[in-house]
């Protein structure tokens, strides 16, 4: 270990508890939720294999009030959630490292639609969950019950063996819409001053130290900031007098901003690491608790300047303990070259935002641990073979690692000079140059193994069959389609548009630029932005309502939008593009009226095809596959699983376990 790094290893105490270093996994969803306890576990257990001193679980429910369908979530509305979640803090125990859990009531955030119970808050307002109802104002008499909620809740967590209990007041739930006054206009004991705002929060911190603080540690996670100006609460007013008031009450501060999630997690297409500073660096001054917030912290020597500083005690993360839940091992074992680093492409977001489970763009073991059983450090030797991956992008460089990492014998072949593929393209847009870490980190770690690597050397099908390898795996990536096919049209006349593929070899559009898009993800937006910044007129079109609509998964989609508004980039929305002559002619997608945006240049971003040219005259040769976007052009993340399985099960399939609530597995 480096001698400099020393100080992040060191125990810490939280209340009864100690942690065995300051890595921190704060709590993140998983996709799981108590519907799958063993997958959450498995997720778990490998985070403290990995070196985390305290793993966390997401959000627990401890009312049916409180239920977030259909996004998964935990529960401990009752004693038969006890056992299921014993599994997560004993797999935890398991490598020594504290479990923590994060009790959670949503509040007008609740959506309740499997259980179908009134939406609570403190006030009678719309609900927060786009749907057209109202949450119910709490009486006195709910909030008793819901103190004791969650009492019987952290009662439960305890006797399922967790050491840190947590009582969630961020990310505008319910305990946070009582604090703020933009949610809370009560004339009661709980409404008007920041004191009586904050009077639930103390009762909760009381109520959950008095039920378990014997032997569990009692955190509160805050958000010192929503973001929304003197109306809410700020770090400079509100937020900081919260910790006045409570500081010595809970045995943690987990602090961080709030508003919508989007906040917190921001990518780093908007973020630099340790983006939250500025706003939670007063915390520690005012308690002498200790104290932990997050910044997608990836670099070790930041760590121990935000501890050093006195930032903060421990280093959290969840996105970075995603990317890679090795990270404090590699550190304390001198290896902090090896790291996976997050990118911040907030893939592990979209996830959690479209109810499934948990994935990631570097790790593609991320949420298969327990369904396909894949360790992030570990794969089965298989027999010693000769390998030729044909294609040295993203899918490419994983394939060829993990099969080197296998014992095979391992040649990879890219017909341009530098290895990355797509990777050397889009980490040139507009805040994305952290995505080339998923090329570095890769040609790194091959350069640990005995692969062989060819640049500069493109094959034709003859020179692949002369090769003579056992395997051939043909990763030779995707390009832009030119006839304007995407998600919402079925393609037009386009013969003089460009497409970002043009963009990116260095095209240069001439006069006002139209762009349009109808695939949704961040290209489009990302190239409007880069020209807009260049002094380019540039016109947004889209068929959707929004830019990028598909980014509001990855919680980007507003600050795009702002973006490029700030930017003075035209948005036209709600329209099809049917033709081009001196501008595009469209149509509107509800009525089908014709429009024409005049211009000198197209650049369409709607979808991508396969390159499947050498695959197609391969046909026929033994141990010939197809992975990543030559398989089915996607999200980087898809295109690296996609590899990675394939070199997974290159010497046979491998099942994929489901579990069978109630059934077991």
């Amino acid at each position: 270990m480096d001698p400099s790094h020393a100080i992040l290893f060191e125990p810490v105490k939280i209340g009864p508890v100690t942690a065995p270093n300051r890595f921190y996994q704060t709590p993140h969803a998983t996709g799981f939720g108590w519907q799958r306890p063993q997958s959450g576990a498995a997720l778990r257990k490998v985070k403290a294999e990995g070196g985390w001193g305290v793993v966390c679980t997401e959000y627990c429910s401890i009312h049916p009030s409180s239920d977030d369908s259909p996004h998964a979530f935990l529960t401990l509305w009752d004693d038969g959630d006890i056992a299921p979640l014993a599994l997560t803090a004993a797999a935890i125990h398991d490598h020594g490292a504290l479990a923590g859990i994060e009790l959670w009531h949503g509040g007008a955030h609740a959506s309740n639609r499997m259980t179908r119970l009134p939406t609570l808050a403190p006030r009678v307002q719309p609900a927060l969950y786009h749907l057209p109802s109202t949450a119910r104002a709490m009486d006195r008499a709910d909030i008793r019950a819901f103190r004791l909620w969650q009492r019987e809740a952290a009662l439960r967590a305890k006797r399922a063996g967790f050491d840190i209990i947590y009582v969630y007041a961020g990310h505008d739930y319910l305990p946070f819409q009582f604090l703020s006054a933009r949610t809370n206009d009560r004339g009661d004991a709980y409404g008007g001053s920041l004191e009586n705002r904050a009077r639930l929060l103390r009762e909760m911190l009381e109520d959950t130290k008095e039920a378990v603080g014997d032997t569990c540690a009692v955190a509160v996670r805050l958000a010192v900031d929503e973001l929304q100006g003197p109306q809410g609460v700020t770090s400079e007013a509100e937020g900081r007098e919260v910790v006045e008031l409570l500081a010595e009450i809970p045995d943690l501060w987990d602090v961080n901003i709030a508003g919508a999630l989007g906040n917190d997690s921001k990518s780093a297409r908007f973020s630099e690491e340790g983006f939250q500073e500025d706003y939670i660096r007063f915390v520690k001054g005012l308690t002498s608790k200790p104290v932990v917030s997050v910044g997608r912290f990836t670099s070790p020597d930041r760590m121990v300047s935000q501890i050093r500083r006195g930032i903060q005690d421990f280093i959290g993360a969840a996105r970075p303990s995603i990317a890679d839940p090795f990270l404090p091992a590699k550190i304390r074992e001198g290896r902090a070259d090896e790291i996976r680093e997050c990118i911040g492409c907030n893939i592990c977001r979209a996830a959690n935002n479209e109810a499934v489970g948990l994935r990631c763009t570097q790790n593609p073991t991320m949420g298969e641990e327990w369904r396909r059983g894949w360790h992030p450090e570990r794969v089965p030797p298989a027999k010693r073979e000769k390998v030729l991956v044909v294609g040295g992008g993203p899918a490419g460089l994983e394939a060829a690692l993990t099969l080197a990492r296998r014992g095979l014998e391992v040649h990879l072949a890219e017909k341009a000079r530098q290895f990355g593929g797509r990777v050397n393209r889009e980490s040139t847009l507009p805040g994305l140059a952290t995505w080339g870490r998923v090329r570095d980190h890769r040609l790194h770690m091959l350069g640990k193994t005995d692969a062989t690597l060819y640049p500069e050397s493109e094959m034709t099908a003859q020179d692949i069959r002369d090769f003579g390898a056992a395997h051939v795996v043909i990763a030779t990536g995707s390009v832009w389609r030119r006839d304007g096919m995407g998600v919402c049209g079925m393609g037009g006349a386009f013969p003089a548009a460009l497409t970002p593929d043009d963009i990116f070899a260095g095209a240069d559009p001439g006069g006002d630029v139209v762009i349009y898009d109808d695939e949704h993800y961040f290209m489009a937006g990302a190239l409007a932005e880069r020209l807009a910044t260049q002094g380019r007129r540039v016109t947004y079109v889209t068929p959707q309502a929004q830019v990028s609509t598909w980014t509001a998964y990855t919680d980007e989609q507003g600050f795009i939008q702002a973006r490029l508004m700030g930017l003075g980039v035209r948005i036209v929305t709600g329209q099809v593009a049917r033709s081009w002559d001196q501008g595009l002619h469209s149509v509107c997608t509800y009525t089908g009226r014709e429009a024409f945006t005049p211009a000198e240049t197209l650049i369409l971003c709607t979808g991508r095809l396969p390159v499947t040219g050498l695959y197609d005259q391969l046909q026929g040769l033994p141990g010939l596959a197809l992975v990543g976007d030559a398989l089915q052009p996607s999200s980087m993340a898809d295109a690296i699983h996609s590899a990675h399985r394939f070199a997974r099960e290159i010497d046979g399939p491998q099942p994929l376990r489901r579990e069978m609530p109630g059934l077991g597995s």
